[in-house]
């Protein structure tokens, strides 16, 4: 599966043209700060490929969850299960819903009554399960609380699981955006944080450090403030693309910068030359390309995609 990344258009695609559609659909963000987590999975339903998008929404008076699932009939979501997680609503904390999704009955399990939560970040990071099940199967199973879905719902461990495309998080801060992501497979999440300093008398600059290391120092943030760079996380490579126009450029440093993280090894060049690929020079110097043919990569594809406010 191959993506391409483009910055101006906020947007992550494969050879699916309507994924960076649904990654767009989630609600804009705006001067009352609504932090929102978006992922998008590629799920076995009745012997069917299809997406199914989890969205993770909260601000000052709203915290819930949406999954929309795919119709093989046309190319659009066909239902919205929504829920909430309010924390002074704790009889919906643990519940169950069914719905009907192309004739087949989709059966809808949570239980986020125990569910930690870092920060402003909509979604949570343990103690939790949410699962999707067809025809006596678990389609999609998210969360640490695996045992106890499964004894839940007297099942046993599906064969096929879903697999992550993508995941996008909106993130509102002054100075310092964090969030988590598995950049590895088979490994447990990387923090991720991106730190900025724009005002003052000093030039701009921007580091982006994972696991507490910085592996990208960019000096000069003004004249650029699009880039890209490969870093080597637990010995496996890692693009790195960033695009930060919006805040210098943008009415009152309103829109987001953007950061793609996509776990892949760098084209070689014989592909390059056979997909005629124009290559652009990072920071230290090192040619990067954009775009990736897809012999290059390794099966684990997850992309991050990082939109960061800076707050006022």
């Amino acid at each position: 599966m191959s993506f391409q990344l483009s910055f101006r258009s906020q947007s992550v695609s494969n050879h699916d043209s309507t994924l960076p559609q649904r990654i767009s659909e989630e609600p804009l963000p705006t001067k009352t700060a609504q932090s929102t987590v978006t992922c998008i999975y590629q799920a076995s339903i009745a012997n069917q490929w299809r997406h199914i998008s989890v969205l993770w929404c909260k601000n000052l008076m709203n915290h819930t969850l949406n999954l929309k699932i795919d119709s093989a009939r046309g190319n659009h979501f066909l239902y919205n299960c929504k829920i909430d997680v309010k924390p002074w609503y704790f009889w919906n904390k643990k519940g169950y819903k069914s719905l009907e999704v192309d004739g087949y009955q989709i059966d809808v399990y949570w239980d986020l009554r125990s569910a930690k939560f870092c920060g402003s970040c909509p979604e949570p990071y343990g103690d939790y399960y949410v699962s999707l099940v067809c025809d006596d199967e678990v389609v999609l199973l998210l969360g640490d609380y695996k045992k106890k879905a499964y004894k839940r719902m007297k099942m046993k461990q599906t064969l096929t699981e879903a697999t992550l495309l993508v995941k996008r998080e909106n993130v509102f801060a002054k100075k310092s955006f964090s969030t988590k992501a598995k950049l590895v497979e088979k490994r447990k999440e990387s923090d991720i944080v991106v730190e900025s300093s724009t005002v003052g008398n000093k030039d701009p600059e921007m580091w982006i450090s994972i696991d507490g290391i910085v592996l990208v120092h960019v000096k000069n943030l003004q004249w650029k403030f699009r880039g890209n760079q490969t870093v080597v996380v637990n010995k496996q490579p890692v693009h790195v693309f960033w695009d930060v126009h919006d805040w210098f450029f943008s009415v009152s440093g309103s829109g987001p910068g953007l950061f793609i993280f996509k776990p892949g090894v760098p084209e070689v060049e014989s592909d390059k030359e056979e997909r005629g690929i124009e290559s652009c020079e990072s920071d230290d110097g090192s040619a990067t390309s954009g775009y990736y043919s897809t012999k290059s990569y390794t099966p684990f594809e997850a992309c991050l995609v990082l939109c960061a406010y800076k707050l006022e």
